[in-house]
Order: structure tokens, then C-alpha cells, then sequence
């Protein structure tokens, strides 16, 4: 399953820890943060539960930059 979601996020150098974290994360099969278009593409392991996983996606991206933003 794959999911399209809004972010927030100051530079291209934090997008980029965006989605290191998020690829990072348990449930996610592939994760593409684009900054021009201020969105991440995520690609669910198959079984997992979207919003849980975005949870823990979210909470990753705090960790490695705490001025960004996923709305899941």
C-alpha cells in the first residue's frame, strides 16, 4: 500500500533526515521525501497498520529534526 502525506520542513538537507528516518522505520518498505512539493511518499511492509506506522514515522522525523512536521 502506498500513501501520500503532507510535510512540513525548513531545507532540503532536513528533508533529506526526513527520510532517512522514515526508511528507518519498522513498516515501511520505501519512504521518498520530495522538499519542492512538501510531501513523503511512503510505501507500506505489507500487514502493517498505515496509521500506526506513521506514528512511529513521525515521531523518527522529530528525532532527527524537531522543527518538522508529517500530517498523517
Amino acid at each position: 500500500m502506498k500513501k501520500s502525506y503532507r510535510i512540513d520542513v525548513d531545507c532540503a538537507n532536513c528533508a533529506n533526515k526526513m527520510e532517512d528516518a522514515a526508511n528507518r522505520t519498522e513498516g515501511v518498505k520505501k519512504a521518498v521525501v520530495n522538499f519542492m512539493m512538501l510531501k513523503m511518499n511512503v510505501e507500506f511492509e505489507d500487514g502493517a497498520d498505515p496509521k500506526a506506522v506513521m506514528q512511529a514515522v513521525r515521531a523518527s522525523c522529530k528525532k532527527v529534526e524537531d522543527d518538522c512536521e508529517v500530517y498523517c
